[in-house]
């Protein structure tokens, strides 16, 4: 009887079914557990495999550099960042308004540490993200110009939850990239989150992008729905003092 529910269990993909068989069906025997209590057994486990699965494909394409979550972020050698409001970000809620993340600081300071906790904790809780380097999606963006792709780019681009940009900083662009790149922006404003870390104040976007009017529009866009967070303090890659 058993090995005809594995021949079942298989073909019908209930893959979470199929692995806890052999154990919620020796139990079932040992306690006297009703047909019931066996067949939600069963259906949770295959709830909890679905789950898993679903969560580790969701940080696959993430792409995340970095198996960094803000659990394990040294907020203690951070003076520069104040720990409940990222706590408070933590709950995501600026997702759920499509409000965008905008980390300033200089180097080293924890920003991408940070962008990444907050863009693996909206995966963790069944929100789609992405991370890229700048220069590699500005890079991409004018890649997809020369097969005329820019357009199915954008358009994947825009819809993911959350999508967190590493290293806006002193990159070297084309007008096609800042364009592309603009419009990226555009098109998510108002529908999803965008997390960017870089080490330009704002009005040094100006001097990066070197277009006054395209600059204004896209500060205004991305500032309208928008938590600053500007870190002032050590760099967290220099040695720890001895004690």
């Amino acid at each position: 009887m058993r090995e005809a529910i594995h021949k079942l269990l298989g073909p019908l993909r209930f893959n979470g079914m199929d692995q806890a068989l052999e154990a919620v069906l020796d139990e079932a025997e040992r306690a006297g557990h009703s047909p019931a209590q066996v067949v939600l057994r069963l259906l949770q486990e295959e709830h909890r495999y679905r789950q898993e699965r679903s969560l580790l494909y969701r940080l696959r394409q993430a792409k995340l550099p970095w198996e960094w979550s803000l659990d394990t972020f040294p907020f203690d050698r951070q003076p520069g960042v104040q720990p409940h409001q990222i706590q408070s970000l933590a709950h995501l809620d600026f997702v759920a308004r499509a409000e965008n993340v905008v980390f300033i600081g200089p180097p080293g300071t924890g920003k991408t540490g940070l962008a990444l906790g907050l863009l693996r904790q909206a995966c963790v809780n069944g929100y789609r993200g992405r991370f890229y380097n700048a220069q590699d999606l500005m890079d991409e963006l004018y890649a997809s110009l020369a097969d005329r792709s820019t357009s199915r780019l954008l358009k994947r681009l825009s819809s993911y939850d959350v999508l967190h940009i590493d290293e806006l900083g002193y990159l070297t662009l084309k007008p096609e990239q800042v364009n592309a790149f603009f419009k990226l922006l555009e098109q998510r404003y108002g529908r999803s989150s965008t997390l960017i870390t870089t080490n330009l104040d704002y009005d040094e976007w100006y001097g990066l992008f070197e277009r006054k009017p395209l600059v204004d529009a896209l500060l205004d866009r991305l500032r309208h729905r928008c938590v600053t967070i500007r870190i002032d303090g050590p760099s967290l890659r220099a040695p720890e003092a001895s004690s």
